[in-house]
């Protein structure tokens, strides 16, 4: 018999979708900068505020999305936060102050973005997969790699073709028009909304009862005071500070003040994002099979090499190599930190460590965006904020070395 084709594979192309659409939107916000900044005579750093204040916004709807999402279901909260960021992007063109970018861009586009993101998502793959779940995770976050990958660099094009108001108006239209009608009309909540069950079947009743238990004598502190709690904290906050911030931000800007075009610029983010999405697939299958800790030290010391390669590029061919190393492993860090996090709280409440681990992300991601921002308009150059992200990965590379191991889990390997 031929095996018959289940929705739940739907659910996850059109989740990636809007992830795509929408994360790709976000992390365009690079290629506005030099535009803004001709626009409105502002410096560098207060166009790197918007940033700061986009993220701070971004990851305090964390938790507010995550208990709306439990209330309302996935599908809407998804859907109405794509048509927040496709009217509030539109609207970005009819801004004539940059306190109006402040408002629409920092606040309202953030808001949309923080309910479209892995919260939604994760909820939604949950429901329908009771197997597989690790495929179809690493399928919708690389929904983020492939948004920036298509998304910037077309933003990108269409700013140096066009203007960046016409380019807004298009991306909103985009969203508003396209991808919202696509969720909210094809997207459910539920299985048993179209008669199926999930992916592996419904979970046995005690395997329920049984997480339950897990958080019934959860206290906070008791995570507060474990060392590793902090050791996977700080690091993510400077894998935050070092991509979402001071890359995502500030690399068009970076590339144009070396010399490079459009057209090559566009192309090394285009490479950097399509490295991103083999190293996203990459963690998640290595860190089911090897140990997360030496992954995690790996990654950052990695993308500190990658950084050193950034302050000597001078040359299209360096440009490109640093794109390929610092794709690789930039958001690969994600799946080995969320695997240890489970594995050092599984008795405690995993929804509440990973909101911490969102929001501490958000947090260096709003600093990564203003710092450099605020050195560049004092100093001319990004130089400092290269060596201070050369430290502090070198940090956080150690903070991930002395990581303690973690208990074996069935036949998985020791973290």
């Amino acid at each position: 018999m031929k095996r018959k084709f289940h929705y739940a594979w739907m659910i996850i192309f059109i989740t990636f979708l809007a992830l795509l659409a929408v994360q790709g939107v976000r992390l365009s916000f690079g290629a506005f900068v030099q535009p803004w900044e001709a626009d409105f005579s502002m410096d560098r750093g207060t166009i790197s505020l918007i940033s700061t204040l986009s993220f701070i916004v971004y990851g305090l709807s964390q938790p507010v999305m995550g208990r709306l999402v439990d209330q309302l279901g996935p599908r809407l909260i998804l859907s109405v936060s794509t048509l927040i960021v496709g009217i509030s992007i539109f609207l970005t063109s009819f801004v004539q102050q940059p306190w109006q970018l402040f408002v629409l861009y920092g606040i309202f586009v953030s808001i949309g973005v923080g309910g479209a993101s892995n919260v939604a998502a994760t909820v939604l793959v949950t429901k329908w997969f009771n197997e597989k779940r690790g495929l179809a995770l690493g399928i919708i976050e690389a929904g983020f790699g492939a948004g920036q990958m298509l998304l910037v660099p077309g933003s990108l094009l269409l700013i140096n073709w066009l203007d960046w108001k016409l380019t807004v108006i298009i991306l909103g239209i985009f969203l508003t028009l396209i991808i919202f009608p696509v969720v909210m009309f094809l997207l459910r909540n539920d299985p048993h909304e179209k008669g199926l069950k999930p992916i592996g079947g419904d979970l046995k009743e005690e395997q329920i009862n049984n997480s339950a238990i897990s958080t019934k004598n959860f206290s906070i502190w008791d995570a507060f005071r474990q060392r590793q709690f902090w050791f996977l904290i700080l690091p993510f906050a400077i894998c935050g500070f070092t991509t979402t911030g001071l890359m995502d931000t500030h690399l068009i800007p970076i590339s144009h003040d070396h010399g490079f075009s459009t057209a090559v610029t566009g192309a090394a983010v285009s490479v950097l994002a399509g490295f991103n999405i083999i190293g996203i697939l990459l963690s998640g299958v290595i860190a089911d099979k090897w140990s997360c800790r030496k992954i995690l030290f790996g990654l950052y010391a990695a993308r500190a090499v990658s950084i050193i390669i950034l302050l000597n590029s001078h040359n299209p061919a360096l440009l490109f190599v640093f794109a390929v190393l610092f794709g690789l492993v930039d958001f690969a860090t994600v799946a080995p930190t969320q695997l240890l996090a489970t594995q050092y709280f599984k008795h405690h409440s995993i929804g509440f460590i990973l909101g911490w681990l969102s929001l501490s992300h958000q947090i260096g991601s709003a600093l990564g965006a203003y710092l450099p921002g605020l050195f560049y308009s004092h100093a001319g150059s990004y130089n400092a904020s290269f060596y201070l992200s050369i430290i502090i990965l070198a940090l956080a590379a150690i903070f991930s070395a002395l990581l303690p191991k973690s208990i074996k889990i069935g036949n998985e390997k020791a973290a």
